[in-house]
C-alpha cells in the first residue's frame, strides 16, 4: 500500500506542486526576503528544538489558550513528556533564561523561522504543521519598541507587495486595567452565561478576556456588545497605547484600533496587533502579536519585558498568489551542457565541475539522448544558457553557447569559458518575476 502524507501537512516541491503556493522557489524568496527585513532592523537569528518539554508550553502559553488543548504531546523512552512546538515565543524565552543571555546586553532582538504544529482541523490557512517567521525584542518596556515591531511586521508585507492590508490594533493594558476590566466582562457576560459555548463557560472562570477570542459565532454576538477594555485602562496603560498610536502615524503606519482585539495566547498586556488580509478568506489573519512583560519572569527567568510578533508563511504565500503579487524567484543553472555521446557527457562533467568551481551554476544532462530532449529539459530547469557538445566540439575546442530566453549565440573555447561566463553573467538581471499563473518574465 503507497504510503501518504499525514493529515494537516504538505510538502514543498521543486516543480509542478499541487498549490502553486508550495512551489521550493516561492518559498525561499519569502524566507530570504523577510529575514534580510529583520536583519535590515538589527534583529539576529535564533533557532531553537522543535519540540520542548510540554511544560514550557504549560506556562507559556497558558491554559485558557485554544493552543494548550491542541499540542502535539507524547512521552520519549524516559517518561518525559514533550511537545513539538505550537508557537515560537516560549521557546526563545526558554533558551534567553538557560543560557543566561542577560548578562550579556540589555536589549536583545531575535528573529526566527521554522515549522510549528498544532492539531487542528486543517483547512485553507490552517495546517497541522504550519510554518512561522517571528520576532522577539527583550529589554524595552517603552512604546517605542512596540512601534517598531508593528512597523516591522508591516515593512515585511510590503516589501513582498502585498496590498489591502488592515493594521488592527489594541492594549489589554497592565494589570490594574485587567482587573477592572474582568469584572466588567464578569458583570456583562453572568445573564448570558448559559448561552455560551463550552469553552467560554471555562473561561469565563478562569480568564473572561479570553472569551473575546472565541470563534463560536454565537459567543462572537455578545461579544459585539461586550465593554471596551479602552474604558477600563489605568492612567499608565493609558498614555503607553496612546503613545504607541502617536509614533505610529509619525512613521506613517496605516492602522485602525479594534478594541476586541486580545490574542490567541494569555501571556499579552499592553499592545496587541493583528495584520488582516481580505484575500485568505475565513483565517484572513496573517500576522500579530503584542507586549508579554511578565512571561520571562513567569519561566523562572528575570522580570525582563518583551514584545514581539509571529507571521504564517502559508498565508503571506496565499495572500501573494490572490493578489498575483509578482515573486522574485533565483533562476536555475547559468549554463545546461548538453552531451552527444560518451566522450563528450566526460567533457560536460569536467566543465560543469569547472563552473561549479567558479560559482557558476551548472548541470549536465547525464541522461540526454536526443537533442530536442536535451534542449526541452534545459528549458525546464529555467537555464540561462545551454550548450551542446559533441564531437565536432570536442574535435574544435570550440562551443557556442544559447541564450534560452533571447534565442541569441555566442562563441568561446573551452580554455576561455569560465572568463567568458563570467562576462556574460554581468550583462543579464540576477532575478526573474514568476507571477501566481506560472509565466514568467525578465526585470
Amino acid at each position: 500500500m503507497k504510503i501518504q502524507i499525514p493529515k494537516g501537512t504538505f510538502d514543498i516541491l521543486p516543480v509542478s506542486p499541487e498549490e502553486p503556493w508550495q512551489l521550493s522557489a516561492l518559498w525561499q524568496f519569502v524566507e530570504e526576503t523577510v529575514s534580510q527585513v529583520a536583519r535590515d532592523y538589527h534583529y539576529q537569528e535564533i533557532r531553537t528544538p522543535i519540540y520542548e518539554r510540554t511544560e514550557l508550553f504549560d506556562r507559556g502559553v497558558g491554559e485558557t489558550s485554544d493552543v494548550s488543548k491542541e499540542m502535539f504531546t507524547f512521552e520519549d523512552k524516559g517518561g518525559r513528556s514533550l511537545s513539538l512546538r505550537p508557537e515560537g515565543t516560549a521557546s526563545v524565552m526558554r533558551s534567553f533564561i538557560e543560557h543566561n543571555l542577560a548578562q550579556q546586553k540589555s536589549v536583545h532582538k531575535f528573529y526566527y523561522m521554522g515549522p510549528m504544529f498544532r492539531y487542528e482541523r486543517p483547512q485553507l490557512g490552517r495546517y497541522r504543521q504550519f510554518h512561522h517567521f517571528g520576532v522577539e525584542v527583550i529589554g524595552v518596556a517603552g512604546p517605542a519598541q512596540d512601534a517598531e515591531v508593528i512597523d516591522l511586521l508591516y515593512q515585511i508585507y510590503t516589501r513582498l507587495g502585498l496590498k489591502n492590508l488592515k493594521v488592527k490594533i489594541n492594549t489589554v493594558g497592565d494589570l490594574e486595567s485587567r482587573s477592572l476590566y474582568k469584572a466588567a466582562l464578569i458583570k456583562y457576560f453572568t445573564p448570558h452565561l448559559s448561552a455560551l459555548s463550552s469553552d467560554s463557560k471555562i473561561r469565563f472562570e478562569k480568564n473572561p478576556l479570553r472569551i473575546l477570542d472565541s470563534k463560536d459565532p454565537h459567543d462572537k454576538i455578545l461579544v459585539a456588545e461586550a465593554p471596551s477594555i479602552l474604558a477600563h485602562l489605568s492612567d499608565e496603560a493609558k498614555t503607553h497605547f496612546q503613545q504607541v498610536c502617536n509614533l505610529l502615524d509619525q512613521i506613517q503606519v496605516p492602522y485602525e484600533i479594534d478594541d476586541k482585539i486580545v490574542r490567541g495566547l494569555d501571556y499579552y498586556n499592553k499592545t496587541v496587533f493583528e495584520v488582516i488580509s481580505e484575500d485568505l478568506g475565513a483565517q484572513n489573519t496573517i500576522g500579530g502579536g503584542g507586549r508579554y512583560d511578565g512571561l520571562l519572569a513567569s519561566l523562572g527567568g528575570p522580570d525582563l519585558p518583551g514584545v514581539g510578533f509571529a507571521t504564517g508563511l502559508e498565508r503571506v504565500l496565499q495572500v501573494m498568489l490572490a493578489q498575483k503579487t509578482p515573486f522574485a524567484t533565483k533562476p536555475g543553472p547559468f549554463i545546461y551542457f548538453i552531451p552527444l555521446g560518451e566522450e563528450a557527457r566526460d567533457k560536460c562533467f569536467t566543465l560543469a565541475t569547472l563552473c561549479r568551481h567558479h560559482k557558476i551554476a551548472a548541470e549536465v544532462d547525464l541522461l540526454a539522448k536526443k537533442v530536442a530532449v536535451g534542449l526541452q529539459n534545459a528549458a525546464r530547469s529555467n537555464a540561462t544558457y545551454c550548450a551542446l557538445i559533441g564531437s565536432d566540439e570536442l574535435h574544435s575546442g570550440h562551443i557556442q553557447l544559447k541564450n534560452l530566453e533571447t534565442r541569441q549565440t555566442t562563441d568561446t573555447d573551452f580554455d576561455h569559458l569560465i572568463t567568458h561566463l563570467q562576462g556574460l553573467s554581468c550583462q543579464l538581471p540576477i532575478f526573474k518575476h514568476l507571477t501566481g499563473s506560472g509565466a514568467s518574465s525578465p526585470l
